[in-house]
């Protein structure tokens, strides 16, 4: 078992001040498979103050000394990509060929989108009359998931870096050591000592004690709509910046004459892709009712032919969910569809036939769900995918936009007939016959689904404050 009792503050591995042990669960054998410190007020008080004094050297940085602090994390990560890995196959249940791949692939994409981003990046700006000005933010700190752990790690950090900002991260007590082997990577890159801190621990103690900090000017966070709530009420006195990506309830919006062979097979995917573990998870399937029995043939025949196993093995099989809290949800989720009346087409609540233990889902799929039903207002953090009918396409829009959330929205069917629909679609990021958005492209959603942007551009702005300065010298 891993013993990753330490932080990282202040260029150093040091011990916690008084924090408690946690165990970390392989949700494959649901057996520890390491254990963590959580992190304290008073390491968090440190981390702080760590990053308070190097900021007033580091925000000074230059453009160019940033590029090329980000270049060498990016060779120092991939010189890790395998430890990477495996830490978050055994921790979150992240098949190695998928960790390996999307995973840690994720983490890189984070960098390089800000890389480029920052190379191009106008840090003052004419106006008429006057000039606007960019400037690093200040501490950061930094609350990420378990699910796509790397991926929300670098989307902050490497924006921050590139910002001229500090930070304290705080990552997921699910999966922790990924985020150990991070802090070892931008050591090894050279990050200047307080400019990156990790603090490990939970969200009741540790976030909490982040997203309240007086010294801190801004907490992103990244998880779900009602831990979001709390860290903005725990950050609301101290009138800090609040930056969120939250929950989702993605629907796949089939168009009437979509070409299911060629234009629905990635979109279906989606569910099934890291075990549904995506905030952006396309679960929720719209279709019109001449063409239910052709979709429903579709995401049955998928799923139904999908592996579930061990996350250790080589290959293109799903593994579990993440802990078993997840996996009491989903399964309740699943049996309260069966429950209201759906269909069941495939998969269920019974382990795969394949394993006796483990926090595995079969891959499931829904028809007749109807709007008043439970599976079809909530996420669904597993691979399950629910199927419902509209009459006409504006009832199909008025469907997809009929929840709470409003993070990322999928059309399946003519690229110019999807873009017609999509500015109708009351969520952050709309793909076409696709699940995920391009590479850079502005992360983050309406709603409840958080706000602020993460990714490229938008992402490295968000990461900044905007100074107006007038009257100055023509």
């Amino acid at each position: 078992m891993r013993e990753r009792l330490q932080h990282y503050i202040d260029g150093k591995w040091v011990d916690s001040e008084g924090g408690a042990r946690r165990e970390v669960i392989n949700p494959a054998t649901e057996e520890a498979c390491a254990v963590i410190s959580v992190g304290t007020k008073a390491d968090v008080d440190k981390a702080v103050a760590a990053a308070r004094r190097a900021f007033k050297s580091y925000s000074q940085t230059t453009r160019e000394e940033r590029l090329a602090l980000l270049e060498r994390i990016v060779e120092e990560y991939k010189k890790r990509a395998a430890d990477l890995a495996q830490s978050m196959a055994e921790e979150m249940g992240a098949p190695l060929s998928f960790a390996i791949t999307a995973q840690v692939g994720a983490g890189i994409g984070g960098f390089m989108s800000t890389i480029a981003a920052l190379k191009d990046f106008s840090f003052m700006e004419d106006g008429p009359g006057y000039k606007v000005a960019y400037e690093p933010i200040g501490v950061v700190g930094m609350i990420t998931p378990w699910n796509w752990p790397l991926n929300q790690i670098a989307l902050k950090v490497a924006p921050a870096l590139a910002a001229g900002d500090t930070m304290v991260l705080k990552p997921s007590e699910e999966c922790p050591t990924n985020a150990a082997i991070f802090a070892e990577i931008l050591d090894a890159a050279g990050v200047p000592p307080g400019v990156f801190n990790l603090v490990q621990g939970d969200g009741p103690t540790t976030g909490n004690a982040i997203s309240s900090h007086p010294d801190v000017e801004m907490v992103s966070f990244t998880g779900s709509t009602r831990a979001g709530i709390a860290v903005a009420i725990a950050a609301a006195p101290t009138v800090k910046r609040v930056h969120q990506e939250l929950g989702g309830k993605s629907p796949n919006l089939v168009l009437p004459d979509a070409d299911l062979a060629t234009q629905l097979p990635a979109v279906a995917m989606g569910p099934l892709v890291n075990t549904g573990q995506s905030c952006i998870s396309p679960t929720k399937v719209l279709v019109a009712k001449d063409r239910e029995a052709e979709v429903v043939a579709f995401y049955k025949n998928m799923y139904s032919a999908t592996p579930v196993g061990d996350p250790m093995a080589e290959g293109q099989h799903l593994g579990p969910v993440v802990n078993k809290a997840q996996y009491e949800k989903v399964k309740g989720l699943i049996q309260s569809a069966i429950d209201q009346g759906a269909k069941l087409e495939t998969g269920g609540t019974d382990l795969p036939a394949n394993v006796n233990r483990g926090y595995f889902i079969q891959p499931t799929v829904f028809s007749g769900v109807t709007p008043d039903m439970t599976i079809a207002q909530e996420e669904i953090f597993g691979p399950v995918a629910t199927i419902m009918t509209y009459d006409s396409l504006d009832q199909g829009i008025e469907l997809a936009n009929a929840t709470e959330y409003g993070l990322s929205a999928a059309i399946t069917g003519d690229p110019a007939k999807a873009a017609e629909v999509a500015g109708q679609l009351r969520a952050g990021m709309v793909a076409i016959n696709n699940w995920g958005p391009t590479p850079g492209a502005p992360f983050g959603g309406y709603k409840q689904s958080g706000n602020g942007r993460e990714g490229g551009l938008a992402g490295l702005k968000d990461f900044m404050e905007m100074k107006a300065i007038s009257g100055l010298p023509a």
